[in-house]
């Protein structure tokens, strides 16, 4: 079994923190922080626990800010000298956003300096909820640091969706401000500051698709290879949705004169096996078509309706008269984040984001056991 996250923050690193800050502040009290920011620490979850240690900072550091800013900076590695590093600094985060929000350009510059060393996206969140423009100001000038921790930065820190992080609704209705900053970093040197700009890209495609397809059809004219995979990763969303911009965007327009049978070679599958299948094309048109073929699994829910899931499969091109025949097999089996339950279950075949053919098979487990953790 895998290490759960939650021990990321642990005593040891507790202790080791206490030292680093201690040596860079000789009045800082390393038992008392040592002792709270360990108190009950093993029956908490990471993130509590990170909020845990954040509590300990507050009673221990400076409550003037720009004093604990500069003694976290001193405690930052430099020039071979160890420092706060990695899961140390998920706390340190939390104690910036909640007690920099009024010192607003010392609070980003030491976030600034922290993020090539863990990562600043969960502490910058707090600056731009806050005060959305001044922040946005102060981070767009990061694009061009020669540091690409920083630059990711700019690009992770200020995506509207950004996973375990707090939302930031003004973005999520408003995208257009971010979007100097993702056009700067399209080209990035770095795949991964590029990946985070995709990552951004997609976040936003969620409440505003066509604003995304239109600016992917903007920047992808003469896009180099690396652009073009960022474009694409950043329309996934949109491909699985069948939205027609975004399809036409890479090449896949309405799929026309085109026959697709699928055969099921099981449709009995037990849990654990897997459903195996397969499809024939033929392109009965008169001119060659690119066709991005999906699937999407249609999975019984708890109170007997349907709940679909897409799955990437591949892309062909099929000239006039030409036939093709793709096979697959979709595994049914035990992970965390579905859970099964028997009963007839539909797969839908989607070409160019169009529902091309479909069939139904049943699901059967051992003993009627219901598998999974979380629907």
């Amino acid at each position: 079994m895998p290490e759960p996250l939650k021990n990321l923050l642990h005593p040891a690193l507790v202790r080791a923190m206490a030292e680093i800050i201690a040596a860079n502040a000789p009045f800082f009290d390393r038992d008392r922080f040592t002792a709270l920011a360990t108190d009950g620490i093993e029956s908490l979850e990471l993130m509590e626990r990170a909020a845990l240690i954040r509590d300990a900072l507050f009673a221990t550091l400076p409550e003037n800010f720009p004093e604990a800013a500069t003694i976290l900076a001193a405690s930052l590695p430099a020039a071979g000298k160890t420092g706060l590093t990695g899961w140390m600094l998920l706390p340190v985060n939390q104690f910036i956003a909640a007690r920099g929000i009024r010192d607003f350009d010392i609070a980003l510059d030491l976030l600034k300096a922290l993020t090539p060393h863990f990562t600043a996206e969960f502490g910058i969140r707090q600056f731009i909820h806050q005060d959305q423009q001044r922040a946005l100001a102060t981070i767009a000038r990061w694009v061009d640091d020669a540091n690409h921790h920083v630059r990711r930065l700019s690009s992770e820190g200020t995506r509207p969706r950004l996973p375990w992080a707090m939302r930031l609704p003004q973005l999520i209705k408003d995208p257009s401000p971010i979007l100097p900053i993702l056009t700067a970093l399209m080209d990035d040197p770095e795949d991964y500051v590029r990946r985070s700009v995709a990552n951004s890209l997609n976040d936003i495609a969620k409440d505003h698709p066509d604003l995304v397809a239109a600016f992917i059809a903007e920047h992808i004219e003469g896009a180099s290879a690396e652009r073009r995979w960022l474009l694409k990763h950043a329309s996934r969303t949109l491909l699985k949705k069948g939205h027609a911009r975004a399809l036409a965007n890479f090449g896949f327009g309405a799929a026309a004169s085109l026959e697709c049978n699928l055969l099921l070679a099981n449709p009995a599958v037990l849990f654990g096996e897997g459903l195996d299948f397969e499809i024939r094309l033929r392109n009965a048109g008169d001119i060659a078509q690119s066709l991005m073929i999906d699937y999407a699994i249609h999975h019984v829910k708890a109170d007997g309706s349907l709940s679909p899931k897409v799955f990437k499969w591949k892309t062909v091109t099929l000239e006039a008269g030409e036939d093709h025949i793709v096979q697959r097999r979709h595994a049914m089996r035990p992970i965390t984040t579905r859970r099964y339950y028997p009963g007839e279950h539909r797969i839908v075949i989607l070409v160019n984001g169009t529902e091309t053919a479909s069939g139904n098979f049943v699901l059967s487990m051992p003993s009627e056991v219901i598998v999974g953790r979380s629907p």
